[in-house]
């Protein structure tokens, strides 16, 4: 079964082939099988999982199901679940159990969804490999020698290993789509304020957006439509109607303009990523598309415009974790100023202290102009860039990443090289458009990803662009060997 997509799992739900319980137990067995050398979950949530899975079965029985029912999901640590452990990968949460239940966790409960657990993560979504989570690194399947990417690293490393039919992600500068390229899955991160950000444990207000992961963007479509959606309780929620994602998924896309931008393939970009990304645009002409040379011009101020924006956002969100109402707390305080700087010091990791530290500085009265309006401007600039190249193609593709999986270790003690791991990805959250990463072959054995970018609220067309190139390629087919 675990080879299975989810809309094949729910037609086999449907038909009574196996039931959700069933289900559940095949992967919650594969999870305790194969998970210690992958350290993808963080908690696995046996006892709920089999509960809403019996659930499940009941709603399958009277023909009140949806395409979700009986379905099990991972979800990323960040999302607060109503009497589950939620860490977000940090030791400043490691006994926060939340008292209630994120919007999209919500959203997955109401459709009948199995949660399986909570997925490993990057420390409050904090980089670019899933090597800053208090619980240890998470490994990449393809080769356990290797990051998964981040900071959904856990999330996707337990698709490809198929430990669970899909998982949900968060991506700030690329953290769904990253990983999915790295772990050769599809991810998709929506525009922003598509999915709402209540109950998402807070890294960069502005930046952070909800997404999935699955096999297939036929998945994806099926996953989105449950976790989009206007949300009252998120001030940044935009009310826009929710099409059916799977409604167009087999639309032609004769006559689609691809804008190929060439600031995306230059002397950064890893020569044998770039030669399975051409071929993947030679399918993608085969299908009838139209390729369009475009520049985005500022694209190279991305990097460094989102680390002072994205610092500044999380120097603001982590200063309610002080040891005085939630959280780590150090032992024995002398008073309440030694209270604060040791349950700081102790719950947070040095990723996030370098990132906490850059964020206040760049807010600083001295600095504010300097450092962040002007990041503010650029962003502006960015966006524009988009503005101008939608008004010419449909979407954009490239790279998802310059290089394949890189060795555990490698850039950890590098954090600029290891921000560069997001330089294709960043520039689309600064603008708050729809960006997906599919499959699209491989590099020395290791996966590569394929980005496509949209315009605004645009994701229907984007999981048709993916899912027509996934009828004729099998790239999404292939999983790491040992857990096929």
């Amino acid at each position: 079964m675990h080879t299975k997509t989810i809309a094949q799992l729910a037609a086999g739900l449907r038909n009574g082939d196996f039931s959700s319980e069933e289900l559940t137990r095949a992967y919650l067995d594969r999870i305790a099988r194969y998970d210690d050398s992958l350290n993808s979950f963080i908690t696995v949530s046996e006892e709920v999982a089999l509960q809403q899975a019996h659930a499940a079965d009941q709603r399958l029985k009277a023909g009140d199901s949806t395409a979700l029912t009986g379905i099990p999901v991972a979800q990323k640590d960040i999302f607060c679940s109503d009497g589950v452990l939620t860490t977000c990968g940090s030791r400043m949460l490691e006994n926060f159990v939340a008292p209630y239940s994120a919007t999209v966790i919500e959203k997955f409960n109401a459709a009948g969804a199995v949660m399986l657990g909570k997925t490993n993560m990057d420390e409050f979504a904090m980089g670019s490999s899933n090597e800053t989570s208090y619980y240890g690194p998470v490994r990449n399947p393809w080769n356990t020698d290797t990051v998964p990417g981040g900071s959904s690293g856990g999330s996707a490393a337990a698709v490809a290993a198929r430990l669970a039919p899909a998982a949900t992600g968060t991506d700030t500068g690329g953290s769904i789509r990253q990983p999915a390229g790295l772990c050769g899955i599809t991810g998709l991160k929506p525009t922003y304020g598509r999915v709402s950000r209540y109950g998402m444990i807070a890294f960069a207000s502005s930046l952070d957006q909800g997404g999935p992961l699955a096999q297939t963007a036929e998945d994806a479509a099926i996953l989105l439509g449950t976790m989009a959606g206007f949300d009252t309780r998120d001030s940044t929620s935009i009310d826009e109607a929710v099409p059916d994602y799977t409604a167009s998924l087999n639309a032609d896309i004769k006559g689609l303009k691809i804008g190929l931008p060439q600031e995306y393939f230059n002397e950064g970009l890893d020569a044998g990523v770039g030669k399975a990304v051409e071929a993947a645009i030679e399918e993608y002409k085969k299908l009838g598309a139209k390729i369009v040379d475009i520049s985005l011009p500022n694209s190279h101020l991305a990097v460094p415009a989102y680390y002072v924006v994205a610092p500044a956002e999380c120097s603001s969100n982590l200063s309610r974790f002080d040891g005085a109402r939630f959280g780590h707390r150090c032992e024995t305080p002398r008073d309440l100023e030694d209270l604060y700087k040791r349950s700081r010091g102790e719950g947070f990791g040095p990723e996030v202290k370098r990132r906490i530290m850059i964020g206040t500085y760049a807010l600083s009265a001295g600095y504010y102009d300097a450092y962040y309006l002007k990041a503010q401007k650029v962003r502006r600039l960015i966006s524009d860039d988009f503005k101008q190249a939608f008004e010419k193609v449909d979407v954009i593709m490239g790279p998802t990443a310059p290089t394949v999986a890189f060795k555990l270790g490698e850039k950890k003690d590098d954090p600029i090289t290891m921000y560069l791991s997001d330089i294709y990805t960043i520039a689309v959250n600064l603008a708050g458009l729809p960006g997906m990463s599919i499959p699209a072959g491989f590099v020395k054995q290791m996966p590569i990803g394929l980005q496509i970018i949209g315009n605004y609220f645009d994701e229907a067309r984007l999981l048709n662009v993916a899912h027509r190139y996934q009828q004729v390629t099998d790239w999404h087919t292939h999983a790491p060997a040992g857990f096929e």
